[in-house]
């Protein structure tokens, strides 16, 4: 359906259409003089090189455009008295939404030295794109947000989690041209395929089609408009095309678009809420065309500015010592003819104030996009209830991740409109398939026959699926900002997908806490890396990467966590902790194949609790009442690397018994920093007590070894700290054989002890080279048998256990 100004009779009044007209030249003098005003915010005397700002950053395309979208959506906001929220695609966008929300009010409730008149207009210009000020992105510091756009391609995924389980909320999206060439917009127009007409609210598309971006075309301006068409309607969508340039007629055309489009999704909506029966209809889209830079200066010299690739930024480049562009500035504010929008004192005149919707309706001051106020407690059910029984530590075997399904199962339970699921396919297969017996995956497609034999779909379903990391993560966030809770989980080795996502919305949290505390705190960004690089016997090489967890090193520690639970019950615990944190980013790693148990549920809590704790049990360098030093340090921090410890701990037990050794387990990662870069960190004189200040420390670790030492170099006993982990060598490998390859293992560990013991090395000759000999053994046997040994498939932990754990 085309709506252009050619074939498009007035839905609404003229009158009405001039002042939507001027409340849009409003918002797109406002945008300007953000980019180029520094004084005379009003124009009260003519432009001089001085009112200019010394910086001239800011992007002027894309934000008419979205200016003329905000314009229209107020109307409808006021007469259907809607619950909407925008989410701005294109990149640097904020110039069309700061506008908006300071004309209706909004920005100046929150920043009140941002005031309603002359004085705070000013304030309002002069701190866009300036240091110490705010940026060009739509970021946390701008009311009614909840996408900055600082990273393209996720405002749809971030609308459609915004309108999971929200049923009268309408998320107007602009998606950008530009944007809408990344694969996570690619991906994400399948959203409509999650959306159930019953019990969420929708998402209305606006694809902005002003034809480039930085330097170039866009590829979706450019194809014919049928082509288009034919595309989007393949994604399941109904486009309704408004295009042209001339300011009324387009305003004509667009209100004519918007009410078909909020009708249709009334009637979508009143339709299946009257038949209880949710199917995937075509939900309706726009597709706005309008000039880059529109009513911008058409040229610059003989450059062509409006339309064109050079008006994306900062169109007039020199106006400051440019006398001439000072000129063509001055003549383009004007065109907006600003004498007629704002009284003298510099207040938007009333009747212009009337356009914008009252209270909460404002889309600046909805509290949907400040998510945090709307959000309720978690309820979690008590852990103890899922709890693995550990007789004795090391003597049982659990799926770790299993039991986290089944507490997942039962917080959907008493959660039943606030927690989701998220993960690429994965579900069973990380062993969260208990979730199944509370929720299925929500699936608004064509159901099959044999669906219903094990395919766990429903049109209500509570765990969400797709083959897009992108476009879940971006679900799961727009489901957090607007105050709801989830989960996310994947392959460890395929979590770089979204490794800039996880960067965004660190980022996101750190502005919230340090420049915008009025900002309500959110749920948690919880992902759990499972299917681990020490268990990939069948995958190989392109399934080992544990280096997801580096990039939290990178943030800032009051707002990422990293998780390396041992086994099930710890798991819980970690659980009971990182789910409810608020405004924080979890990396939770934990294998999901069977695992060795080594401590009770009270244990784990105490466990969690502290972050690194001495495995007493496991450790022989106490002596009854009396203090001792250990010879070494034997620490880990992973599911593997802590069972390959203990199996070298009692081989050294067995074979050097006057050696004394210290078991150190790592829960929480960042507790092996100092206190002033994480809250999870370690006093100095706590990790002194613990590492000690002089003896060698083995380290056995889950990532990459470097990791270890970016964390602990500034503590005391530094210099002896020997780290093994992932070193990139692996390929089809047994678990034991991949982990000999990267000297992760028992053998090797033992050997490490040798040579790094003081005083050791020629009395333990003999124990080293029986380790040498059960590497060579252990290799043999898996490149014959396919398979570990079962002495090490089978081993337990046994202290005293003399039997010897090479291969036969």
């Amino acid at each position: 359906m085309t709506l252009s100004p050619a074939n498009t009779a007035a839905a609404i009044s003229n009158e009405q259409l001039e002042r939507i007209d001027a409340w849009w030249r409003a918002a797109n003098y406002l945008a300007v003089g953000m980019i180029y005003l520094q004084d005379n915010p009003l124009l009260s005397e003519p432009l001089r090189p001085e009112h200019i700002k010394n910086r001239l950053l800011g992007h002027w395309g894309s934000s008419p455009g979205q200016a003329f979208i905000w314009a229209h959506a107020n109307r409808l906001i006021r007469e259907h008295n809607l619950d909407m929220i925008y989410l701005s695609g294109p990149g640097h966008g904020a110039p069309g939404v700061l506008g908006p929300t300071y004309l209706d009010g909004s920005y100046s409730e929150i920043y009140p030295d941002k005031s309603q008149d002359a004085t705070g207009l000013q304030r309002f210009f002069k701190q866009f794109s300036f240091p110490g000020h705010i940026g060009s992105h739509c970021t946390p510091e701008t009311p009614g947000s909840i996408h900055e756009g600082g990273e393209l391609g996720y405002v749809l995924s971030h609308a459609c989690g915004a309108v999971f389980d929200n049923p009268d909320l309408i998320a107007l999206a602009c998606v950008g041209d530009g944007e809408a060439e990344t694969g996570p917009l690619a991906t994400s127009w399948h959203i409509n395929k999650f959306l159930n007409p019953i019990s969420d609210g929708a998402v209305l598309p606006v694809l902005h089609l002003n034809g480039y971006k930085i330097a170039n075309p866009t590829l979706l301006a450019r194809i014919p408009r049928e082509e288009l068409a034919s595309l989007l309607r393949g994604y399941g969508w109904e486009p309704l095309f408004v295009e042209g340039s001339e300011p009324m007629a387009m305003h004509a055309a667009m209100a004519s678009a918007m009410d078909h489009a909020i009708g249709r999704i009334q009637a979508i909506q009143t339709e299946a809420r009257r038949s209880g029966e949710a199917q995937r209809p075509h939900w309706p889209m726009l597709v706005l065309r309008s000039p880059k830079g529109w009513t911008g200066p058409a040229a610059l010299g003989d450059k062509k500015l409006e339309g064109f690739w050079r008006a994306h930024q900062v169109p007039l480049p020199n106006p400051r010592h440019d006398s001439a562009q000072l000129q063509q500035l001055e003549g383009w504010l004007k065109s907006y003819r600003p004498w007629e929008l704002f009284d003298e004192e510099g207040r938007l005149k009333p009747e212009l104030q009337a356009l914008s919707p009252q209270g909460n309706r404002r889309m600046g001051s909805n509290p949907h996009a400040n998510g945090g106020l709307l959000r309720r407690k978690l309820q979690l059910p008590a852990i103890a209830n899922y709890a693995v029984a550990v007789p004795k530590p090391g003597s049982v075997q659990h799926e770790n991740t299993a039991v986290l399904g089944e507490l997942l199962r039962d917080a959907i339970g008493l959660n039943p409109d606030s927690l989701r699921v998220f993960g690429p396919d994965e579900t069973a297969s990380n062993r969260l398939q208990a979730i199944y017996e509370q929720s299925k995956k929500v699936w608004m497609e064509d159901f099959l026959p044999e669906d219903l034999n094990g395919s766990e779909l429903s049109r209500s379903g509570r765990v969400v699926e797709m083959l897009s990391e992108h476009t879940l993560v971006g679900m799961m966030e727009g489901y957090l900002l607007t105050g709801r809770y989830g989960f996310f989980h994947t392959y460890e080795a395929f979590a770089h997908v979204i490794a800039s996502m996880f960067n965004q919305h660190a980022k996101w949290l750190e502005s919230c806490l340090h420049h915008a505390p009025w900002r309500a705190p959110i749920a948690p960004w919880t992902c759990l890396i499972s299917s681990t690089v020490w268990r990939q016997d069948h995958n190989g090489f392109t399934h080992q990467d544990p280096g997801f967890i580096d990039l939290a090193g990178n943030k800032s520690g009051d707002v990422v966590r990293v998780y390396l639970p041992a086994d099930a019950n710890a798991l819980l615990a970690v659980a009971e902790e990182a789910l409810v944190e608020p405004n924080v980013c979890n990396i939770i790693v934990s294998d999901k194949q069977k695992h060795l148990q080594y401590l009770t549920l009270e244990q784990a809590r105490a466990h969690v609790a502290k972050g690194i704790g001495l495995w007493s049990w496991a450790s022989n360098d106490h002596n009854g009442h009396e203090p001792d030093e250990p010879d070494v340090v034997m620490a880990c921090a992973g599911d593997i690397p802590t069972k390959e410890t203990l199996a070298a701990v009692q081989i050294l037990r067995r074979e050097i018994p006057s050696l004394k050794v210290r078991v150190l387990n790592v829960v929480k990662l960042f507790a092996l920093t100092q206190p002033s870069e994480h809250p999870h960190g370690l006093s100095d004189r706590d990790f002194d007590t613990l590492f000690t200040t002089d003896r060698p420390v083995i380290f056995n670790f889950h990532g990459y070894p470097w990791l270890i030492h970016r964390l602990t170099y500034r503590r005391t006993n530094h210099g002896n700290f020997h780290v093994r982990g992932y070193k990139e060598k692996g390929n089809i490998n047994t678990p034991l054989e991949l982990a000999m390859n990267n000297q992760i293992d028992r053998f090797n560990l033992v050997i490490d002890v040798i040579d790094r013991v003081p005083g050791l090395g020629s009395r333990a000759a003999h124990v080293k080279e029986q380790m040498k000999e059960a590497i060579l053994a252990n290799r043999r046997y898996a490149h014959e048998h396919g398979m570990d040994a079962p002495a090490i498939t089978d081993w337990q932990w046994t202290a005293t256990d003399r039997n010897c754990q090479e291969a036969n």
